[in-house]
């Protein structure tokens, strides 16, 4: 199969889909690799280094740009993110697009793939049987620790915040992080925020999980039952609210209202993780890693979609190690085979062949849902 290896055009994505390690695995299982110039330089990644795996290079060429020729001769596109508007005419019928979609945050797109007619599979929703999201847990562990890392900044006076040191100091309260979800990222985010001392909640309605994190997270981490009175309560107290909830493949609800971020501490901060999937603060609106805040009634708000985008050498890494095999199976054996022989790869279709085949994103926009199994 010739696979295509694009540089993301999405604003303030540095990752790459695939290091030259991925492509090297690639090649020897007898694949042709385009990569675009220049596509892994943010990830320290030089064209020497994949030309050494074996992947061709390509530049632009007279009269177009290197998007337009490695769409049309790639079969299978490689992407971190989703394609950009610009690139809509580009895509084929007979294409695997594979890459994270987050449909549900644009009917634009779902209903340009629609017509387009390809195979589009997201990262996000390739999910194991016991509800695991192979493809999702590496990059929501680095917005785990992410997001401590962003509101601990965005706490400083010079940022809109209220000038406080989240891990305090000797006769200093340290700082109160709560968060909302137990997740991969809610995980990730209790144990970056003890190890800097700050003070925390995870909020959570899983008595399962709730009962692994007590086990797991140290003394200072307080999990409780999550509920409309205990967000309430606690926002009041917190100095950094971190969004951590998911639905896969649907929108996230709405936990923080607007009324409640009123009673918010000025230059308290919100970092919306669950941005990717809609929010689930009712005042966040899509930022990027250049522009990543903004400030509704005192409170910092940070809601960039595509956070690991800022770390883009550990990300890619990361990201590659989990993709690799799924892209391989897809390579070697074409969408409609993979998918009839791995149910991890089917729960990942999209939108395939026009039909929309993901409940989630069919529910957002009021579509009907096809059967992938009538597609295969």
């Amino acid at each position: 199969m010739i696979v295509g290896l694009l540089k993301e055009r999405k604003t303030g994505e540095y990752r790459v889909a695939m290091t030259p390690a991925g492509v090297e695995i690639m090649k020897h299982h007898g694949h042709t690799v385009l990569v675009e110039k220049g596509a892994g330089r943010a990830s320290g990644f030089e064209d020497a280094d994949y030309a050494g795996m074996g992947a061709e290079i390509v530049g632009a060429t007279e009269g177009s740009e290197a998007p337009e020729d490695i769409f049309h001769r790639s079969e299978m596109i490689l992407r971190v993110k989703e394609p950009q508007p610009s690139e809509y005419r580009f895509l084929r019928a007979d294409q695997i697009y594979f890459s994270y979609l987050h449909l549900v945050t644009s009917e634009e797109l779902t209903r340009a793939l629609m017509r387009i007619g390809s195979a589009n599979i997201a990262y996000e929703t390739v999910q194991k049987a016991d509800g695991r999201l192979p493809l999702l847990t590496p990059m929501s562990e680095v917005a785990g620790a992410m997001a401590v890392q962003e509101g601990a900044k965005y706490l400083e006076m010079a940022q809109g915040g209220q000038g406080v040191l989240l891990g305090g100091v000797p006769g200093v309260d340290p700082g109160m992080v709560v968060i909302l979800g137990g997740g991969v990222v809610g995980n990730r985010a209790a144990r970056t925020a003890c190890g800097w001392g700050a003070k925390v909640y995870v909020l959570d309605v899983n008595q399962e999980r709730m009962r692994y994190l007590n086990d797991v997270l140290p003394p200072s981490c307080f999990v409780v039952m999550s509920s409309p009175a205990m967000i309430r309560d606690l926002i009041t107290r917190a100095d950094i609210v971190i969004g951590a909830t998911l639905v896969p493949g649907g929108k996230c609800p709405i936990l923080v209202t607007r009324d409640m971020v009123k009673t918010m501490k000025k230059g308290a901060v919100l970092v919306d993780v669950a941005i990717d999937q809609g929010g689930c603060f009712e005042t966040s609106k899509e930022t990027t890693n250049e522009a990543p805040t903004y400030i509704v009634d005192d409170v910092v708000h940070y809601a960039v979609s595509n956070m690991p985008g800022a770390l883009p050498r550990s990300s890619t890494i990361a990201l590659t190690n989990a993709t690799l095999s799924y892209a391989l199976q897809l390579a070697d054996k074409g969408w409609k085979r993979a998918l009839k022989e791995n149910a991890e790869l089917k729960r990942g279709a999209n939108v395939v062949g026009g039909k929309v085949t993901c409940k989630g994103v069919a529910d957002a926009f009021g579509l009907g849902c096809a059967d992938i199994d009538a597609l295969l």
